[in-house]
Protein backbone atom coordinates (compact mmCIF):
# COMPACT_ATOMS: atom_id res chain seq x y z
CA UNK A 1 0.00 0.00 0.00
CA UNK A 2 0.95 3.64 -0.37
CA UNK A 3 0.73 5.33 3.02
CA UNK A 4 1.29 8.87 4.26
CA UNK A 5 2.38 9.26 7.89
CA UNK A 6 1.87 12.59 9.62
CA UNK A 7 3.97 13.46 12.66
CA UNK A 8 6.57 10.99 11.46
CA UNK A 9 9.28 12.24 13.86
CA UNK A 10 7.07 11.78 16.94
CA UNK A 11 7.10 8.86 19.34
CA UNK A 12 4.34 6.95 17.55
CA UNK A 13 5.07 8.33 14.08
CA UNK A 14 8.59 6.88 13.94
CA UNK A 15 7.21 3.42 14.70
CA UNK A 16 4.49 3.84 12.09
CA UNK A 17 7.06 4.67 9.43
CA UNK A 18 9.50 1.90 10.33
CA UNK A 19 6.87 -0.81 10.72
CA UNK A 20 5.14 0.20 7.49
CA UNK A 21 8.45 -0.02 5.61
CA UNK A 22 9.24 -3.37 7.22
CA UNK A 23 5.83 -4.63 6.04
CA UNK A 24 6.63 -3.67 2.46
CA UNK A 25 4.51 -0.53 2.15
CA UNK A 26 5.54 2.62 0.33
CA UNK A 27 5.66 5.46 2.87
CA UNK A 28 5.59 9.22 2.60
CA UNK A 29 6.74 10.67 5.93
CA UNK A 30 5.51 14.22 6.49
CA UNK A 31 7.82 16.11 8.85
CA UNK A 32 8.73 19.65 9.79
CA UNK A 33 12.44 18.87 10.05
CA UNK A 34 13.70 15.93 7.95
CA UNK A 35 16.91 15.79 10.00
CA UNK A 36 14.89 14.55 13.00
CA UNK A 37 13.60 11.42 11.29
CA UNK A 38 16.76 9.36 11.97
CA UNK A 39 15.72 6.41 9.80
CA UNK A 40 18.26 6.62 7.01
CA UNK A 41 17.61 6.12 3.32
CA UNK A 42 15.11 3.51 2.15
CA UNK A 43 13.92 2.84 -1.41
CA UNK A 44 10.26 2.87 -0.30
CA UNK A 45 10.50 6.01 1.85
CA UNK A 46 9.84 9.57 0.71
CA UNK A 47 10.46 12.34 3.24
CA UNK A 48 8.15 15.29 2.68
CA UNK A 49 8.79 18.55 4.60
CA UNK A 50 5.59 20.42 5.53
CA UNK A 51 4.31 22.53 8.43
CA UNK A 52 0.62 21.46 8.18
CA UNK A 53 -0.68 25.01 8.24
CA UNK A 54 -2.39 25.00 4.82
CA UNK A 55 -4.01 22.16 2.87
CA UNK A 56 -2.05 23.04 -0.27
CA UNK A 57 1.22 22.11 1.43
CA UNK A 58 0.03 18.51 1.80
CA UNK A 59 -1.43 17.77 -1.61
CA UNK A 60 1.71 16.30 -3.15
CA UNK A 61 2.12 14.05 -0.09
CA UNK A 62 -1.44 12.74 -0.36
CA UNK A 63 -2.31 12.31 -4.03
CA UNK A 64 -2.48 8.66 -5.02
CA UNK A 65 -2.13 7.36 -1.45
CA UNK A 66 -4.30 4.63 0.00
CA UNK A 67 -4.40 5.93 3.56
CA UNK A 68 -3.18 8.60 5.96
CA UNK A 69 -1.97 7.72 9.46
CA UNK A 70 -1.55 10.56 11.92
CA UNK A 71 0.56 10.39 15.04
CA UNK A 72 0.37 14.15 15.51
CA UNK A 73 0.35 15.59 19.02
CA UNK A 74 1.11 18.81 20.79
CA UNK A 75 -0.36 21.62 22.81
CA UNK A 76 -4.05 22.44 22.34
CA UNK A 77 -5.59 23.35 19.96
CA UNK A 78 -3.10 21.67 17.61
CA UNK A 79 -5.17 18.49 17.17
CA UNK A 80 -8.32 20.16 15.90
CA UNK A 81 -6.45 22.74 13.82
CA UNK A 82 -4.27 20.21 12.05
CA UNK A 83 -7.27 17.91 11.57
CA UNK A 84 -9.04 20.68 9.66
CA UNK A 85 -6.01 21.17 7.39
CA UNK A 86 -5.54 17.44 6.81
CA UNK A 87 -9.22 16.79 6.07
CA UNK A 88 -9.33 19.63 3.55
CA UNK A 89 -6.19 18.33 1.84
CA UNK A 90 -7.53 14.76 1.79
CA UNK A 91 -10.77 15.90 0.21
CA UNK A 92 -8.90 17.75 -2.53
CA UNK A 93 -6.49 14.86 -3.08
CA UNK A 94 -9.28 12.27 -3.18
CA UNK A 95 -7.97 10.20 -0.25
CA UNK A 96 -10.63 8.74 2.04
CA UNK A 97 -8.91 6.59 4.69
CA UNK A 98 -7.60 8.32 7.82
CA UNK A 99 -6.42 6.93 11.15
CA UNK A 100 -5.61 9.49 13.87
CA UNK A 101 -4.32 9.05 17.40
CA UNK A 102 -6.71 10.33 20.05
CA UNK A 103 -6.85 9.17 23.70
CA UNK A 104 -8.90 6.77 25.82
CA UNK A 105 -10.19 9.45 28.23
CA UNK A 106 -11.97 11.18 25.33
CA UNK A 107 -14.56 8.40 25.46
CA UNK A 108 -16.69 7.02 28.29
CA UNK A 109 -15.28 4.79 31.01
CA UNK A 110 -15.95 1.10 30.24
CA UNK A 111 -18.52 -0.37 32.63
CA UNK A 112 -16.09 -3.18 33.50
CA UNK A 113 -13.64 -0.77 35.14
CA UNK A 114 -13.09 -1.04 38.87
CA UNK A 115 -14.38 1.50 41.42
CA UNK A 116 -10.94 2.97 42.19
CA UNK A 117 -10.27 3.81 38.56
CA UNK A 118 -13.81 5.06 37.99
CA UNK A 119 -14.07 7.20 41.13
CA UNK A 120 -10.50 8.42 41.64
CA UNK A 121 -7.87 7.77 38.97
CA UNK A 122 -9.88 8.55 35.86
CA UNK A 123 -11.33 11.85 37.18
CA UNK A 124 -7.85 12.99 38.23
CA UNK A 125 -6.36 12.24 34.81
CA UNK A 126 -9.28 13.87 32.99
CA UNK A 127 -8.94 17.00 35.09
CA UNK A 128 -5.15 17.26 34.83
CA UNK A 129 -5.22 16.95 31.01
CA UNK A 130 -8.66 18.45 30.39
CA UNK A 131 -7.42 20.90 27.75
CA UNK A 132 -5.66 18.15 25.80
CA UNK A 133 -8.74 15.90 25.88
CA UNK A 134 -11.03 18.77 24.90
CA UNK A 135 -8.80 19.39 21.89
CA UNK A 136 -8.85 15.71 20.93
CA UNK A 137 -12.63 15.58 21.35
CA UNK A 138 -12.92 18.55 18.98
CA UNK A 139 -10.64 16.71 16.55
CA UNK A 140 -12.89 13.65 16.70
CA UNK A 141 -15.95 15.81 16.00
CA UNK A 142 -14.24 17.06 12.85
CA UNK A 143 -13.56 13.47 11.82
CA UNK A 144 -17.19 12.46 12.35
CA UNK A 145 -18.41 15.42 10.30
CA UNK A 146 -16.03 14.66 7.43
CA UNK A 147 -16.64 12.42 4.45
CA UNK A 148 -13.57 10.30 5.23
CA UNK A 149 -13.41 6.68 6.34
CA UNK A 150 -11.87 7.72 9.64
CA UNK A 151 -10.75 5.85 12.73
CA UNK A 152 -10.01 7.66 16.00
CA UNK A 153 -7.47 5.43 17.76
CA UNK A 154 -7.78 5.81 21.54
CA UNK A 155 -4.82 4.52 23.55
CA UNK A 156 -4.46 4.93 27.32
CA UNK A 157 -1.10 6.03 28.73
CA UNK A 158 1.59 5.71 26.05
CA UNK A 159 4.97 4.28 27.01
CA UNK A 160 8.31 3.90 25.24
CA UNK A 161 8.41 0.17 25.90
CA UNK A 162 9.68 -2.43 23.41
CA UNK A 163 7.46 -3.83 20.70
CA UNK A 164 5.59 -7.00 21.68
CA UNK A 165 2.87 -7.36 19.03
CA UNK A 166 0.49 -8.27 21.86
CA UNK A 167 -2.33 -5.81 22.39
CA UNK A 168 -6.08 -5.64 22.73
CA UNK A 169 -8.55 -3.52 20.78
CA UNK A 170 -12.13 -2.44 21.40
CA UNK A 171 -14.14 -1.07 18.49
CA UNK A 172 -16.45 1.70 19.68
CA UNK A 173 -14.90 2.11 23.12
CA UNK A 174 -11.86 1.71 25.35
CA UNK A 175 -10.20 -1.53 26.45
CA UNK A 176 -11.33 -2.15 30.05
CA UNK A 177 -8.86 -2.65 32.87
CA UNK A 178 -5.87 -1.94 30.63
CA UNK A 179 -4.28 1.46 31.21
CA UNK A 180 -1.02 1.45 29.21
CA UNK A 181 0.28 0.54 25.77
CA UNK A 182 3.65 0.93 24.09
CA UNK A 183 3.95 3.32 21.17
CA UNK A 184 5.40 0.47 19.11
CA UNK A 185 2.36 -1.72 19.73
CA UNK A 186 0.02 1.20 19.07
CA UNK A 187 1.67 1.67 15.66
CA UNK A 188 1.27 -2.05 14.95
CA UNK A 189 -2.43 -1.87 15.80
CA UNK A 190 -2.96 1.18 13.59
CA UNK A 191 -1.36 -0.50 10.59
CA UNK A 192 -3.53 -3.58 11.14
CA UNK A 193 -6.64 -1.36 11.06
CA UNK A 194 -5.92 0.33 7.73
CA UNK A 195 -7.97 -2.17 5.73
CA UNK A 196 -10.23 -3.39 8.56
CA UNK A 197 -13.68 -2.11 7.63
CA UNK A 198 -14.99 -2.88 11.11
CA UNK A 199 -12.93 0.08 12.32
CA UNK A 200 -14.17 2.55 9.69
CA UNK A 201 -15.94 5.59 11.16
CA UNK A 202 -15.36 4.30 14.68
CA UNK A 203 -13.29 5.10 17.75
CA UNK A 204 -11.10 2.12 18.59
CA UNK A 205 -9.42 1.56 21.93
CA UNK A 206 -5.96 0.00 21.92
CA UNK A 207 -4.16 -1.20 25.07
CA UNK A 208 -1.60 -3.73 26.18
CA UNK A 209 -2.79 -7.34 26.33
Amino acid sequence: MQLTVLGATGGTGRHLVQQALDAGHEVTAVVRDPARLHLGAHPSLEVFPAALTEPGQLLAALRGRDAVLSGLGGKPPVAQRTAAVVLDAMREAGVRRLLAVSAAPVGPVPPEEGPLFRAVLNPLVRFAFRHVYADLAAMERRLRESGTEWTAVRPPRLLDWPFTGRYRTCVGGSVPRRHTVSRADLACAMLAMVEDRATFRQPVGVASA
